[in-house]
Parts: structure tokens; C-alpha cells; sequence
């Protein structure tokens, strides 16, 4: 990280507005925090369950690189993979996989790419069990006395939780279930970003 980290962890932009430090001073990210990040998915239209697809399976493509190369190229990555359809992706072969490896505008890196494949298989037999993701994912909202999802927390809790007893949970339930790169922390960050939890700061105007 290129600046330090403020003591309540919140920043204050041209715009006046107060904003988690994290958003920095990039457009891509400051949108994202405002307008997308801690928002609620709810996963009963199939379109809210590919927006849940997507999320999970770009945490997966994010490990080891900053989130701000797969929110630059997230827009290549929906075409890439059928925005996110994922009976669609379900279907994809060995060809699709050449295909997708040759693709620059996506992160080329063949077992997160076969892990993608992977898992539009598996939420296929998740949305057959429980009828959509959304009903799958949503038992894992945390409950207190873990930390109640809907309290906002402060800076040095944030920064403590790079996965949560819940986290762990969903990623052993995903892994039972098939699923891949989606160890507790991948759970946990997409949790923060499907809304399941509110971790915008304290004081963050956008909480």
C-alpha cells in the first residue's frame, strides 16, 4: 500500500465525502466502494446469481494480485466467461480453456481459469439444491456473538479480519461441495463484497 493507513481509517476526498481508506485516490476503486462494495446481493432473479457467480469467482482470480488489476479487467472477464452465466460456463471445454489462456485482457493463469469451469459446475448443483445461490450463500451471514453483521467496525476490527469463524465455514461447505479457490479468507472477502456483512468503517459515508 503506497500511503499510510489514517488512525480511524477513513479519508476525506475533493468531493467532501468521507470513504473507507482502502478507496483511495483510484476513480475504478472510490466507484466501487461507493456503489458496490458491502451492497446487498440478493440472488433470486438469475441475474443477481450470476452477479454472485461473478463475485466469487473473481475473489478466486484476485489471490496474490491487488484488486485493482481484476476491477480494470472485470469488464474483459465478463465477455471472456458469458457475464457470468454459469450453465453457459458450466459447458465450457478444453478449447474454451486454449481460448481463454490467449485472452490478455483476462489474468491468464490456467487453474484459476479451470477453477472458474469448476465451479459454474458445482453452483449449478447448488441452485438445484437450494434454488439459487443467494439461499445457499445467505446461511452464512455471521450471527453474534461472532460480530453482529449489521454494526459497522472500526478500523482495528477491519484490518483483523482476513477471514471469520463463518468464512471458514462456507469455504469448508464449498470445498465438501467441489468448489476451488475459494479458501477462508477468498470467503471472507466475497462476503464483505455481496453485502453479507457491512465492513465500511465507521464513519464512512457510505456504510
Amino acid at each position: 500500500m503506497a500511503y499510510e493507513i489514517p488512525p480511524d481509517g477513513l479519508i476525506q476526498h475533493p468531493d467532501g465525502k468521507i470513504r473507507c481508506f482502502w478507496a483511495g485516490d483510484h476513480a475504478d476503486y472510490i466507484d466501487y466502494h461507493d456503489n458496490e462494495w458491502g451492497k446487498p446481493v440478493t440472488g433470486k432473479p438469475v441475474t443477481g446469481d450470476h452477479r454472485l457467480f461473478e463475485k466469487i469467482v473473481l475473489e478466486g482470480f484476485q489471490s496474490g494480485l491487488s484488486w485493482l488489476t481484476i476491477l480494470r479487467k472485470r469488464e474483459n472477464f465478463r465477455s471472456a466467461f458469458a457475464n457470468f452465466d454459469f450453465e453457459k460456463v458450466a459447458g465450457f471445454d478444453e478449447r474454451d480453456v486454449e481460448y481463454l489462456l490467449a485472452n490478455a485482457g483476462i489474468v491468464r493463469h490456467r487453474k484459476k481459469i479451470e477453477s472458474a469451469i469448476n465451479n459454474a459446475k458445482r453452483a449449478l448443483e447448488v441452485r438445484e439444491e437450494f434454488g439459487s445461490l443467494y439461499e445457499f450463500f445467505i446461511q452464512y451471514r455471521p450471527e453474534l456473538p461472532e460480530r453482529d453483521p449489521l454494526r459497522r467496525p472500526s478500523i482495528d476490527e477491519l484490518l483483523s479480519m482476513s477471514k471469520t469463524p463463518a468464512s471458514v465455514s462456507l469455504a469448508r461447505d464449498l470445498k465438501k461441495r467441489g468448489w476451488s479457490f475459494v479458501g477462508p479468507t477468498t470467503a471472507y472477502a466475497f462476503m464483505q463484497a455481496m453485502g453479507m456483512v457491512n465492513d465500511h468503517i465507521v464513519g464512512c459515508d457510505f456504510g
